[in-house]
C-alpha cells in the first residue's frame, strides 16, 4: 500500500499542468508568505537587526577589542572619553564592552530555550494531538500545571537551588516552562491539520500513523509554531535578563545585560550611562524578535492578509 501511495505522489509530480491552467501561478504556503515578507520593511529591518546581533554575538572582537572582565577601579562610573564611549561602571569595566559582549549570553539563552521549548512542545502537543485519547487527557492536565506556576517565581525556586555560572540552568527552566504553551498550539494545529480531505484519503489509502504525522499533518501543521516560537524568543531574552537581574539566573564571571543592569540600578542618579546602555541593547534586541514573530505570523497567516 506503501508503494502504491509512492506511485499516485509521482504520477501527480509528473504531469504537467495545462497551459493556461491556474496552478502554473500557485505557490504554496511557503513560497508566498516568503514572496510577502521580503516586501515588508519591518521583517527586513528586524531581520537584518537581529542578523546583525547574532554576528556580535558570535564574534565579539568585530566592534569590540577589549577584555569585558578587565577593569580599573580607579575609572569607577566614569563618563564617556576617547576609546570608551559608554563610560565605566562601579568596578571600572568598560560599559561598551561589556554590552557588546553580553549579547553572546543573551542570545544564547534565547535560541536555546526556544528551539528546546519548540521541540518538546511540538512532539509531545503533536502526538497527543494525533492521537487523542488518554494521552490527550494527560498531557493536557499536565501542561495545565505548568501553566499555574508563575514564571518569576517558579526562576526563584528553581534557580535559586541550581550552582554554576553557564547559561545551561537557565535554559533548562525556560524549556520547562515554555513547552507548555508551544504544545498546546502544536496540539489545536495537528487536530486541525488531521481533519482535512488529504489526511482522509491517506487513511483509506492504508497510511500508516507515522507516514501521515510526517508527510501530511505535520508539515501542514508547522507554521503556527513557527510564529509563537519567533515572538516566544524575544520574551524569553527578557526573562533570562529579569531572573539574572533578581540574582538567580546568570551569574558572575558570565557577561550578561541582565547582570549588568542589576549592577547599574543603585547607582541610576549618579551614573545613569551604566544602566542605559545595556538596557536599551536589551530592548532592542526584545523588540527585534517580537516584530519579525508579528511579520513571520502576517505572512502565514492568510486571515490577516
Amino acid at each position: 500500500m506503501d508503494l502504491a501511495l509512492d506511485e499516485a505522489e509521482s504520477l501527480e509530480r509528473a504531469i504537467p499542468p495545462a497551459p493556461g491552467n491556474p496552478r502554473e501561478k500557485a505557490r504554496s504556503l511557503w513560497s508566498d508568505a516568503w514572496h510577502q515578507l521580503r516586501r515588508n520593511p519591518v521583517f527586513v529591518v528586524s531581520a537584518l537587526l537581529i542578523l546583525f546581533l547574532v554576528l556580535i554575538a558570535i564574534w565579539p572582537g568585530l566592534i569590540a577589542s577589549g577584555d569585558p572582565l578587565q577593569c580599573d577601579l580607579a575609572k569607577s562610573q566614569e563618563g564617556s572619553a576617547p576609546g570608551h564611549p559608554f563610560g565605566y561602571d562601579t568596578q571600572g569595566c568598560d560599559v561598551y564592552t561589556r554590552t557588546v559582549h553580553g549579547a553572546r549570553a543573551s542570545i544564547t539563552v534565547g535560541i536555546c530555550a526556544t528551539l528546546g521549548a519548540a521541540l518538546l512542545g511540538s512532539l509531545l502537543g503533536g502526538l497527543a494531538g494525533f492521537f487523542g485519547g488518554w494521552w490527550d487527557a494527560l498531557l493536557s492536565r499536565v501542561a495545565d500545571i505548568f501553566f499555574g506556576i508563575p514564571v518569576v517565581l517558579g526562576g526563584l525556586v528553581f534557580l535559586s537551588v541550581v550552582t554554576g555560572t553557564t547559561v545551561w540552568p537557565v535554559v533548562g527552566f525556560i524549556v520547562l516552562l515554555g513547552w507548555p504553551q508551544i504544545g498546546r498550539i502544536a496540539r489545536g494545529s495537528v487536530i486541525t491539520a488531521k481533519q482535512n480531505d488529504y489526511v482522509q484519503a491517506a487513511r483509506a489509502l492504508g497510511a500508516g500513523h507515522g507516514r501521515m504525522l510526517l508527510r501530511h499533518v505535520a508539515p501542514n501543521a508547522v507554521a503556527p509554531v513557527i510564529v509563537v516560537a519567533t515572538i516566544a524568543l524575544g520574551t524569553y531574552i527578557a526573562l533570562e535578563a529579569t531572573l539574572s537581574f533578581l540574582g538567580v539566573g546568570l551569574r558572575p564571571p558570565t557577561v550578561s545585560w541582565g547582570i549588568d543592569i542589576s549592577n547599574a540600578a543603585p547607582q541610576i542618579r549618579n551614573a545613569p550611562h551604566m544602566l542605559l546602555w545595556p538596557a536599551g541593547a536589551l530592548s532592542v534586541t526584545v523588540l527585534a524578535f517580537i516584530m519579525l514573530g508579528d511579520a513571520v505570523r502576517d505572512a502565514l497567516d492568510p486571515k490577516l492578509r
